[in-house]
């Protein structure tokens, strides 16, 4: 029986990979004086902020540091504006819980980016935010648990973060939907022995099918109503 929906963060509820593959390449240019390309970092896609980050430094013959990463995030922060939210992402959370569904948010990144990326999508005083961070009592109407990078010890495609977001939340992993953009979101998700629905945002149908993707959907929103068939049935 379906409970529990999980969401990746970049990507998926939020178009954040131009913002921070600019705030990346910033870091690079401060730190190093090169000037990658945005087309570097799309191999490291939804594996973590820091092997974003190293995986191009050390493309272009750069030790990293996590200096880097820190220096990155504070761009982002700053420029925020270039976050954009995904069309009806608030919505689709919302019918979520309106279906008798929990939420959560598994993220490779750190919880001050996750912070960002939440604020931008304005879910409203209802979602209660709850992190590893703020240890607030579970029991609240409409509890949107977070699990950051920095809450696990390998990242993705291992599926310790999605494993995490399912016992934070009190839920079986065979009773949880992933959300994902990336081939290595897609693999973890399979790998905690989750169903998966992929957006192609950073991936076309047939790679994140060839990645194990149980469902691919254009739009953020079309999740909706597969999430409801597998709830029904």
């Amino acid at each position: 029986m379906l409970e529990l929906v999980i969401f990746d963060m970049d990507g998926v509820l939020v178009d954040s990979e131009p913002a921070i593959t600019q705030a990346s390449i910033e870091s690079l240019k401060e730190t190093f004086g090169i000037t990658p390309k945005h087309s570097d970092f799309k191999e490291f896609t939804g594996m973590g902020d820091d092997k974003f980050i190293q995986g191009v430094a050390e493309k272009y013959g750069k030790s990293y540091n996590e200096n880097l990463k820190l220096r990155a995030y504070e761009i982002y922060t700053a420029k925020k504006n270039r976050v954009k939210v995904f069309s009806r992402a608030k919505k689709l959370i919302h019918n979520l819980y309106n279906i008798n569904l929990k939420c959560a948010v598994a993220s490779a990144s750190d919880l001050v980016k996750v912070k960002v990326n939440i604020k931008k999508i304005k879910l409203g005083k209802s979602i209660k935010i709850i992190t590893t961070e703020n240890n607030i009592e579970q029991k609240v109407n409409r509890p949107l648990y977070i699990i950051t990078g920095t809450d696990v010890k390998n990242k993705k495609p291992d599926p310790e973060i999605f494993l995490k977001a399912a016992e934070t939340a009190g839920i079986f992993p065979e009773n949880t939907i992933v959300i994902e953009d990336a081939i290595s979101g897609v693999k973890a998700a399979k790998a905690a022995g989750m169903t998966c629905i992929a957006v192609t945002t950073s991936f076309n149908k047939k790679v994140l099918f060839e990645a194990g993707a149980d469902y691919v959907v254009n739009k953020l929103y079309d999740a909706f109503d597969i999430v409801r068939n597998i709830k029904n049935t």
